[in-house]
């Protein structure tokens, strides 16, 4: 009997020891004597005991592989020091457990190579502003080649190109003088927008300065016509008064008397006076010797003669 409980107690142990549980993200390649049998996903599984083992664990989560820093030659005979960075996961865990000895290793050395033969093909200029072309054709070649291990690499990136020191001097000179041209064009460009700002504003100024004298000179012969026309207005006006009154010729010719007076009464050292109120006043003074009305000078005495002396008297 206690060989019986011995005998369920080693069963037991052998039972739990050889229970496996398989974490999610996770597959373990599993082997029968020694030959592929499945492949463990997530989950729990138990093993034959002696006939099986898990040959391989493997995590299907996305890896990074950082690669040391490298010598690459250009085209132009430029050694520079290059590293990358490996973005890859394992899509199948047979593959990945029967395609190479140490695929990762094998993935790092494929992309050393890779790299020298795409920079060999371009040279320094051509590298430096060619990242992305360079990534999206590592990437391309290296999943490719590492599809019959089992991985898929997601992503490939230039971490770093490092140029000698004095291909970095000469870079930084070259950056420096095109600095100094970009500032350069910066100021003349804004002396030029200064200087057609400032012309337009002159030119502005002009055609308001301009406009302001037409309107003003408009104004001002607006003013003047219809000053005139005012006057003319008034005078019209008062014609059609005195006529409308009935006024005859005598009150124009007192009118015309009034008018000459008032000239006399300037300060003018001269006076032109009309050919009608010229002879007008002929007329009046023709006509006041010919009748003696109108005449206001007074008669002159005679002086009395002497009276001779009678000789018959004396």
């Amino acid at each position: 009997m206690p060989y019986v409980v011995g005998l369920i107690v080693v069963i037991l142990i052998i039972i739990v020891a050889n229970i496996k549980i398989v974490p999610q993200a996770t597959e373990f390649v599993i082997e029968f004597l020694g030959k592929y049998r499945t492949t463990w996903s997530a989950g729990i599984h138990v093993k034959i005991p002696l006939l099986e083992r898990v040959a391989k664990r493997v995590t299907l989560k996305e890896q990074v592989l950082d690669s040391p820093p490298q010598p690459v030659i250009t085209k132009d005979n430029v050694t520079m020091q290059i590293d990358t960075v490996i973005y890859y996961a394992i899509y199948d865990a047979k593959l990945y457990a029967y395609g190479a000895v140490n695929p990762i290793s094998a993935l790092a050395n494929l992309a050393a190579t890779t790299l020298r033969n795409l920079v060999g093909e371009l040279e320094l200029d051509g590298t430096l502003t060619s990242r992305d072309t360079i990534n999206g054709k590592m990437t391309e070649i290296l999943d490719e080649a590492t599809d019959k291990w089992g991985i898929k690499v997601h992503r490939v990136e230039l971490k770093n190109i490092i140029p000698p020191a004095e291909i970095q001097n000469a870079m930084e000179k070259q950056m420096k003088a095109e600095r100094d041209r970009r500032e350069t064009l910066l100021q003349a460009e804004g002396h030029k927008a200064a200087a057609i700002t400032r012309a337009e504003g002159d030119k502005q100024a002009m055609i308001l300065a301009a406009e302001g004298e037409r309107d003003a000179r408009i104004a001002r012969a607006e003013g003047e016509a219809k000053a005139i026309y005012l006057a003319k207005k008034a005078e019209a006006d008062g014609l059609q008064a005195l006529k409308e009154a009935g006024v005859d010729a005598a009150v124009l010719e007192l009118k015309k008397y009034e008018a000459l007076i008032t000239l006399s009464n300037g300060k003018a050292s001269k006076i032109i006076i009309p050919t009608d109120a010229v002879n007008m006043t002929r007329q009046n003074v023709i006509f006041s010797e010919t009748t003696g009305l109108g005449d206001v000078t007074p008669e002159g005495k005679e002086d009395p003669k002497p009276k001779k002396a009678d000789p018959c008297c004396d």
